[in-house]
C-alpha cells in the first residue's frame, strides 16, 4: 500500500524497528511522525547491530529517512548519530528534517533530571532525555525549531527569552546551575553548521512522494499506551504515538493513509512507572527479560516483563485502526512449558470486561483473567512458513487472531532481520 503508519500497540520497545527495516526495503521513504531520542530501535543486519534514536532504521537500505514536524531533535544525539553512520559505511544523506521540528535544548535536559529527582518516589519514570519539557515548551509557544538553529541572530534572541524563564526554575525551584547563553548558543551554531544540509520542507516532500504513488512507510516511536490522550496517564509519553498523529505530525492528511500495522509482542513489557496488569510474578519475570534481552536501547533500564494482554491489545487496535499485526518476539516464549492470555479484566466491583476501562482508577485495579494455553517448549529456528510452526504455536497466534479480529501478518521468530514469517504483505 502506498502510505503505510506502523505503530506499536503496548507500552513500546515491540520491535518497530525490525518490522520497518523489512518492509523499507521494498518502500521509497520512512517517515517519524513523533517522539525524540527518549525512543531507540535495535536492528541486527549481517551480523552487525545497530541501535536508532532519531533515525527511522530505512537508513540501512539507503531510503529516504523524514524526521517530521512532530518530533523533537536533539541536535547532538542526532549529529552523533549521522556521524557514527558514517563512520560504519551507511550514507547519511537521505535524512531530511522538517525544520519546524522541535528542538531539544539544555534545559529541557536539566528541568527532566531536576523535575524527576524531586518528584522522588512519585516520578512518572521518564528517560530524563528532557522530552517532556521540549513539548511543554512547544505548547507553551517558548519553543525553538530546528529553522531557528539556521539563523543566529533569531537563535540568539529565543535562547535569551527562554533562559529567562528556565533559569528562573533551575535556581529557585530545583536549586540548580543557571545555563550560560554564550554556551549554549555556540553549541547549537555548531550543531546547525552540520544540520543545515539536511532541513528541509518534509510535508512537501511526502505530498509529492505519495501523488507519484511512491511508497511511504510512517512510524511512530514509543507505543499506543503511552499516548499523552490516550495512554495510561499520567505514566505516558508527551506526544501522540497513535497512527492518527502520523498525519499531523508528517503534514499530510488523513485520507492519505492507506493501511496501519500495529506491532506486538507476543507478551508484554513496560519500561518505568504505571500500572501492568499481566506483569508477571516471581522467576519467570527475570527468565523472560534474560530470554528476550528486555533492556532498554536508550537507557540500558529493565524492562518490566508480562504475559500477552489480550484487552489493551483490543483497545489498540480500536485507537489506531489497525488493519494487520505483526507479533514479534514468538521465539521467546519457547521456553515456557504454559502460557497465560489476559483476554478479559476483573473490575473492583467484581465485574469483567473485555475493554480497556475508561476511568484511570478502574484500571490502576483491574485483575487479569487468563486463559491458559500450552507452550511448544521447541526452537522455532529455522521455521520458514507459519504452517511450519508448531501446533500450539499456531494456536497462540489464532487466539490473537480470533479475539482481536485482525489477521496477524508478520510473525517474529528471532532477533535477526530476516527471522520474520509472513501470511502476506501487510495491509
Amino acid at each position: 500500500m502506498p502510505a503505510t503508519v506502523i505503530v506499536g500497540a503496548q507500552w513500546g520497545d515491540e520491535g518497530k524497528g525490525k518490522i520497518v527495516d523489512l518492509l523499507a526495503q521494498h518502500s521509497d521513504a520512512v517517515c517519524r511522525y513523533q517522539g525524540g531520542p527518549n525512543a531507540g530501535h535495535t536492528i541486527v543486519a549481517e551480523g552487525e547491530t545497530y541501535k536508532f534514536h532519531h533515525v527511522p532504521s530505512g537508513i540501512l537500505w539507503g531510503k529516504i529517512c523524514v524526521l517530521g514536524a512532530g518530533c523533537v531533535v536533539d541536535p547532538e544525539v542526532l549529529v552523533g548519530e549521522l556521524d557514527g553512520l558514517e563512520s560504519r559505511g551507511v550514507s547519511s544523506e537521505p535524512v531530511r528534517i522538517s525544520g519546524n521540528a522541535h528542538v531539544v535544548m539544555p534545559w529541557h535536559v536539566a528541568l527532566d533530571r531536576a523535575s524527576e529527582r524531586r518528584l522522588g518516589e512519585l516520578q512518572i519514570g521518564t528517560t530524563r532525555r528532557g522530552i517532556g519539557p521540549a513539548y511543554a515548551d512547544k505548547a507553551a509557544r517558548l519553543g525553538i525549531r530546528v529553522q531557528d538553529l539556521l539563523d543566529p541572530k533569531i537563535l540568539r534572541q529565543k535562547i535569551e527569552v527562554a533562559l529567562g524563564e528556565r533559569n528562573l526554575w533551575l535556581e529557585r525551584v530545583y536549586g540548580a546551575r543557571p545555563l550560560e547563553l554564550e554556551t549554549v548558543a555556540g553549541r547549537c551554531e555548531g550543531f546547525a553548521a552540520r544540520l543545515r544540509p539536511y532541513v528541509a520542507d518534509t510535508s512537501l516532500l511526502v505530498h509529492n512522494a505519495l501523488r507519484e504513488g511512491q511508497t511511504v512507510l510512517f512510524e511512530g516511536a514509543q507505543g499506543t499506551l503511552l499516548d499523552l490522550d490516550h495512554g495510561t496517564y499520567p505514566f505516558v509519553t508527551s506526544s501522540n504515538p497513535i497512527a492518527g498523529a502520523a498525519a499531523t505530525g508528517v503534514g499530510i492528511g488523513p485520507n492519505r493513509i492507506d493501511a496501519v500495522l500495529g506491532v506486538t509482542k507476543a507478551y508484554v513489557t513496560r519500561v518505568g512507572a504505571g500500572p501492568f496488569p499481566t506483569e508477571i510474578e516471581g522467576p519467570d519475570q527475570a527468565r523472560m527479560r534474560e530470554l528476550g534481552a528486555e533492556y532498554g536501547t536508550t537507557t540500558g533500564r529493565e524492562r518490566r516483563c508480562g504475559w500477552l494482554d489480550l484487552v489493551a491489545l483490543r483497545y489498540a487496535v480500536r485507537l489506531n485502526g489497525i488493519t494487520s499485526l505483526a507479533l514479534t518476539k514468538l521465539d521467546v516464549l519457547s521456553a515456557f512449558a504454559e502460557l497465560p492470555v489476559c483476554t478479559r479484566y476483573r473490575l473492583p466491583d467484581g465485574s469483567e470486561t473485555v475493554d480497556f476501562p475508561a476511568r484511570q482508577s478502574d484500571f490502576h485495579h483491574a485483575r487479569p483473567v487468563y486463559e491458559a494455553l500450552p507452550g511448544w517448549l521447541e526452537p522455532l529456528e529455522g521455521v520458514e512458513e507459519p504452517s511450519g510452526l508448531p501446533r500450539a504455536a499456531r494456536a497462540y497466534v489464532e487466539l490473537v487472531e480470533r479475539e482481536l479480529e485482525v489477521e496477524v501478518s508478520l510473525i517474529g521468530t528471532g532477533a535477526g532481520r530476516t527471522e520474520v514469517l509472513s501470511h502476506r504483505a501487510p495491509v
